[in-house]
């Protein structure tokens, strides 16, 4: 697992690079992707779900105007920058396990209480 990944922004002109991310990109998220031959994976919040949000997940390599990039490996987590104050800090996973596999955010610094299944979460409230 790395802590560092390379983050690439637009912010209506150029991108920019910066040496940080807001996001861990666990080795597991990485290897299904290429295992799948993917390069990209979006991750989303909503609103809904049996906590008040949820996750998305979307195998989308479109990267938007207001989208961060984060890279590692050769692969791409974009994340649009509203949803990405509900999940920073968090790390992109992809878990298997008998009845289910999938892509997955854990340890979400932002997330109150989740519901059992782990899509769904409350927010902190300060």
């Amino acid at each position: 697992m790395s802590l560092l990944g390379r983050v690439l922004c637009r912010v209506g002109g150029p991108q920019i690079t910066r040496q940080f991310s807001s996001l861990i990109v666990d080795d597991s998220a990485v290897k299904q992707l290429k295992r799948i031959d993917e390069t990209a994976l979006r991750i989303t919040v909503d609103g809904g779900g049996c906590s008040g949000f949820q996750y998305k997940f979307e195998l989308d390599g479109t990267v938007h105007e207001d989208d961060v990039v984060t890279e590692k490996d050769g692969i791409r987590i974009i994340t649009d920058t509203i949803s990405l104050d509900f999940i920073k800090g968090s790390t992109v996973e992809f878990h298997e396990e008998l009845i289910r596999s999938a892509f997955r955010i854990v340890h979400n610094p932002q997330a109150d209480a989740g519901c059992s299944c782990g899509v769904s979460f409350s927010v902190k409230i300060d």
